[in-house]
């Protein structure tokens, strides 16, 4: 998991904040200077900061659990929905439901629809329609696909969440901290940082920006899946090699218990032929 480093931030525009007097004062920390106007995010503070929101991120990752992609803003929809399918992740790139985190199972329910929908085509009950119930059905079934088909596997609350532009899905974020689900966010200066638990300070309008941090987050994850598959090899071949040891244990003992029967055997043998041999010399007396 390579950090981009300074350089390579800048090249994507990261370090450009918003106009002096839009800024949000809470991220004064993250600010470096002003130029012409515009606030200079401070680039050392954005690698860092960075890099810990991917370590955090692979982690979750490895333990198998889901992290939520959030990004309705044109600049930004088409990248994040490239990078989350990457790594198999959840993401919702048009509008936010309202009550997607606090009110999942109706969420869930709407799913569930797409899925009905999908078994009628399938087991011919579509066919038996009328013309204006399937335009009906096929028209619902296209909106759902748009809005909820991104997160049909999202079976359970995810356990984090990756927002773009927190100002614009303020929704989502307030969402997420009712429930005390962990929020990573790109935060410009124009915004509260705050309610974010992993503050990313960088630039969250230029598509390259959002790319370069988008890429670095999804190489975390995808070394956290990989790392939590090898473990589950090893684990199943060590659980093997734990049932092995019992047989191995039980064929030893067979073995022992054989070798002493064959041990008394000798010896009873040995004390026949004896008592023959005293018994014939009696007799020749």
């Amino acid at each position: 998991m390579a950090t981009p480093n300074f350089e390579q931030l800048l090249e994507a525009g990261c370090h450009f904040g918003h106009l002096k007097r839009k800024w949000n004062p809470a991220m004064a920390p993250y600010i470096f200077m002003e130029r012409n106007g515009i606030h200079i995010i401070d680039l050392y503070k954005t690698a860092a900061k960075l890099d810990e929101a991917a370590a955090a991120l692979k982690n979750i990752a490895k333990a198998g659990k889901k992290i939520l992609f959030v990004a309705t803003k044109k600049q930004a929809k088409q990248v994040l929905a490239d990078k989350a399918s990457t790594v198999g992740m959840p993401y919702v790139i048009e509008r936010w439901p309202g009550g997607m985190l606090t009110n999942f199972p109706t969420i869930r329910k709407a799913v569930k629809k797409m899925a009905t929908i999908d078994k009628m085509t399938k087991d011919g009950t579509f066919d038996n329609l009328s013309k204006r119930e399937k335009l009906q059905i096929t028209r619902q079934r296209a909106k759902l696909e748009k809005n909820l088909g991104s997160i049909a596997d999202l079976n359970r609350l995810p356990s984090a969440l990756f927002v773009v532009d927190v100002m614009k899905e303020h929704i989502a974020v307030a969402e997420a901290n009712r429930l005390g689900i962990p929020v990573f966010g790109i935060v410009d200066t124009n915004s509260d940082p705050s309610p974010i638990d992993f503050i990313i300070p960088a630039n969250d309008d230029a598509s390259k920006s959002i790319e370069i941090i988008l890429d670095t987050v999804c190489a975390a994850i995808a070394e956290g899946i990989e790392e939590r598959k090898v473990e589950k090899v090893d684990n199943k071949d060590a659980a093997e090699g734990e049932e092995l040891k019992p047989k191995r244990s039980r064929i030893s003992r067979r073995k022992s218990a054989e070798s002493e029967d064959a041990a008394v055997e000798t010896t009873e043998n040995e004390v026949s032929a004896e008592g023959a041999a005293a018994d014939e010399e009696k007799a020749a007396e």
